[in-house]
């Protein structure tokens, strides 16, 4: 009895001293053929933001600081980097980056809520624009404004969109990193990009006609051309009835937002 105990002992002593050196050998070759991490890469992923959107084409920030390293990625995929994320992307990599940072954002071209448009029927559906938007079109007479549901919200990922208590949503700008997310699921197409620097937008999407847009909104842009006569270098133009600007001209735009007789033209700064 008492030799089977030994020996019993004696065998477990025996495997554990040798899966303690298989231990010990796989920690040491690990050491001695681990490939070591490129250190710009931990640097490239400690200035980027950190979102993890995958907007670049990469599974996350990480990915992507390797592709930038070691499949000479552009620095500018990121679309939530500004110039200063930029600038030290390519402080890092020790290349000029000579191509121009232009970020867009959304905005919701809709200023026609609560207060200033007519709506058609309460509606007491389940909270999503889509949902609402097979109903007769909506419950707004306007077919083309922000519906205020916030399908929108729910689907942006760095929470940028909110309410803006008068039955319609709001982008916040600083936060927006342009990926489009709210433009795609937005039924009326409301939300659209401008560049970030934008000065003014104009806060209307509809093309119905100016005696039809009278009828149901208050701010709704009436084509009168103004904008185009009093800002004549500020890129407007109208079309469908609806005045749009072209953000590539850099002229005056603040005589058309001063002249503007339904003040459907904003500053951008209200966003």
């Amino acid at each position: 009895m008492i030799k089977t105990i030994i020996s019993l002992l004696f065998s477990v002593l025996t495997l554990g001293g040798i899966g303690a050196l298989f231990g010990f050998l796989l920690v040491f070759l690990s050491k001695v053929f681990a490939v070591k991490k490129d250190k710009r890469i931990l640097q490239l992923e400690e200035a980027l933001p950190g979102i993890n959107c995958g907007l670049c084409g990469y599974a996350g920030c990480l990915s992507y600081a390797e592709a930038i390293v070691g499949e000479d990625a552009a620095m500018t995929l990121c679309t939530a980097a500004d110039e200063d994320i930029i600038k030290e992307l390519s402080r890092i990599m020790e290349v000029e980056i000579k191509a121009a940072i232009d970020k867009k954002v959304t905005q919701v071209h809709c200023r026609g809520g609560r207060e200033e448009a007519k709506y058609k029927f309460e509606y007491d559906g389940i909270n999503d624009c889509n949902a609402l938007a097979l109903l007769f079109g909506g419950n707004k007479v306007c077919r083309f404004g922000c519906l205020g549901l916030g399908s929108c919200i729910t689907e942006c990922p760095v929470d940028a969109i909110d309410y803006d208590g008068n039955g319609l949503v709001k982008v916040d700008r600083d936060l927006c990193i342009g990926c489009g997310k709210c433009i795609d699921i937005c039924p009326t197409g409301v939300m659209q990009f401008i560049p970030y620097n934008a000065d003014v937008i104009v806060a209307c999407n509809s093309k119905d006609n100016p005696k039809k847009i009278k009828q149901y909104c208050s701010v709704g842009c009436i084509g009168c051309k103004i904008c185009e006569r009093k800002s004549p270098e500020g890129g407007f133009f109208v079309e469908d009835y609806l005045a749009r600007i072209d953000y590539t001209m850099d002229g005056d735009r603040m005589e058309a937002l001063k002249k503007c007789p339904v003040k459907c033209i904003i500053k951008n700064k209200e966003n």
